[in-house]
């Protein structure tokens, strides 16, 4: 088995635990699903209303907002490298955009991630911008 055949299996058996855990949550207007997505060097999260089929809003480690959070060092970030620190900040700026479009409470969806380092520092940045799941 060469090293793009175990790749590839690696991102299938993601792909099944997050049709897996799609089965079980919805993400509706009032309560949007928070999906996260995370590549070797970025995280994405996003509000989906799956009732309407749309995204109510994204942010990205990407995102100059982003930096600038990260770069003040605002609040207390978890231990960790640059990447869990900016994935924080990323959770605490997708949380302030969801309490100014009114959303409050969400569901979480790690998308087949384990609930580790830089997906769970996402988490608790959106839970320390007041966002609840």
């Amino acid at each position: 088995m060469t090293q793009n055949d175990r790749t590839i299996e690696r991102r299938l058996k993601r792909r099944r635990r997050h049709f897996s855990i799609r089965k079980k949550i919805r993400g509706t207007s009032g309560r949007p699903r928070l999906v996260v997505f995370r590549s070797l060097r970025h995280m994405e999260g996003q509000l989906v209303d799956d009732d309407q089929g749309r995204t109510l809003l994204g942010v990205s480690t990407l995102s100059a907002a982003v930096d600038a959070s990260e770069s003040t060092g605002e609040e207390e970030a978890p231990a960790g490298g640059s990447k869990v620190r900016a994935s924080y900040a990323a959770g605490q700026l997708l949380a302030e955009r969801a309490l100014e479009a009114g959303v409050t409470e969400v569901v979480f969806d790690r998308a087949g991630y384990r609930f580790q380092g830089r997906v769970k520092a996402f988490a608790e940045g959106a839970r320390a911008g007041g966002l609840r799941f």
